[in-house]
């Protein structure tokens, strides 16, 4: 699977379909190349909602959906999972095609008389490989981080107190897979639900050192969670204010 075969089609696609193909369409599928190549071209894996419309620039739900139900029809990506709403996931994966190139696209290029060589086409190895991604919803009144895989990297840039980096580091790689995932699912609670207003977080080390992730949340109930749209962005907001590196 490399970027050439999987854009050729496209292309063959869009030139025999021109009524079917929009500008939408060729800007999604082109970035699900791209994340699928930065997660070193796993077969499935999950595409992030609003991360995938604000790098594409489509700010509507329904707008966005409709594109990828469009590519699913077409043939070229497969839902494995749908997202349960519009801030989580999609598993998909990249369909494979079995269809020859020399379609209508290279019937018009021979036409025109414009040759393309493809002797010396090179595999595309995976380039900057991020595979993490942390993105923040409210889900079911719970601000969830949703990641791949839970790295200490996106430990330190949702945990509030940023002192002690080099002792936090040596101690969360040397934690279980299990803590890790212990970690990943209390963290969320342990920064919304603050015993009291004045309290201050621990530093990572003592958060790590003392396990607290397996500290049992009191849910603090004078606190609305039932955000709209615009008063979860407005909540991202404040906490990426309070901490510049999210």
């Amino acid at each position: 699977m490399d970027y050439f075969k999987l854009t050729r089609i496209f292309w063959d696609f869009a030139f025999e379909n021109p009524e079917k193909i929009k500008p939408n369409h060729c800007a999604l599928y082109l970035f699900i190349i791209e994340h699928c190549n930065r997660l070193g071209w796993k077969k499935k894996f999950g595409l992030p909602t609003e991360m995938t419309k604000e790098a594409i620039g489509i700010r509507s739900y329904n707008t966005y959906i409709q594109t990828l139900n469009d590519l699913v029809e077409f043939g070229m990506v497969d839902i494995i999972e749908k997202s349960k709403n519009q801030y989580s996931s999609n598993i998909i994966a990249l369909s494979n095609f079995d269809k020859a190139l020399d379609k209508a696209l290279d019937k018009a290029s021979v036409k025109h008389t414009i040759k393309h060589s493809e002797s010396t086409q090179q595999s595309i190895d995976s380039i900057n490989k991020h595979n993490t991604y942390n993105i923040l919803h409210i889900n079911n009144d719970v601000l969830e981080v949703e990641v791949m895989e839970f790295t200490f990297d996106d430990f330190w840039e949702i945990y509030p107190n940023k002192a002690g980096k080099k002792k936090a580091f040596e101690k969360f790689n040397k934690l279980k897979a299990e803590d890790k995932e212990l970690i990943k699912n209390h963290l969320p609670f342990f920064i919304k639900n603050k015993p009291f207003k004045d309290y201050n977080y621990p530093h990572a080390t003592t958060y790590l050192n003392q396990e607290r992730y397996k500290d049992e949340i009191l849910v603090n109930n004078n606190n609305n969670f039932n955000f709209t749209d615009n008063e979860f962005n407005n909540f991202t907001k404040q906490l990426r204010s309070a901490n510049p590196k999210l």
